[in-house]
């Protein structure tokens, strides 16, 4: 399967009074994403399917990403934060699709990819890999990696 792992966009808003799970992307963020998808769009990145957590932040980024890549874009609550390789199982088992791409935070999408591929790695915001996963073995491969300045060439 490949699994694209996508953290949602800027969402830092310094005078935030509410729950931080309430946070949306900030304008800068939203632009962002738009240069991501379109980057994304031009690699001819075709998920079969975008799911994403349910905070705003990161549903919001996914819409953005479902507009470009011409993807369907569900919410499953297991890409809420406390997202990792259980969950990744779940979601495998749920959604059978050989495209896959999951949009939602850190630490955890760090976390996940390193237990699949035992890389050290670092997903910034807005950042996209790309991980070809073997469920049988629970194994992948990370086959990109990239920040979202890399669109900006």
């Amino acid at each position: 399967m490949q699994l694209y792992f996508l953290r949602h966009g800027e969402a830092d808003w310094p005078d935030w009074k509410k729950s931080d799970d309430e946070r949306p992307l900030t304008k800068p963020g939203k632009k962002e994403m738009h240069e991501v998808g379109a980057f994304l769009a031009r690699l001819k990145v075709r998920p079969d399917l975008i799911l994403t957590s349910p905070l705003p932040r990161a549903s919001q980024t996914a819409e953005i990403a479902a507009e470009h890549l011409k993807s369907k874009c569900r919410e499953d609550k297991r890409l809420a934060p406390g997202f990792g390789p259980a969950e990744l199982e779940e979601l495998s088992r749920k959604y059978s699709v050989e495209s896959l791409m999951v949009v939602g935070h850190e630490p955890d999408f760090t976390k996940t990819i390193s237990a699949l591929t035992g890389a050290s790695l670092k997903l910034s915001k807005a950042g996209v890999a790309l991980v070809d996963v073997d469920l049988s073995s629970r194994k992948g491969r990370l086959l990109w990696l990239f920040p979202p300045k890399v669109t900006k060439k």
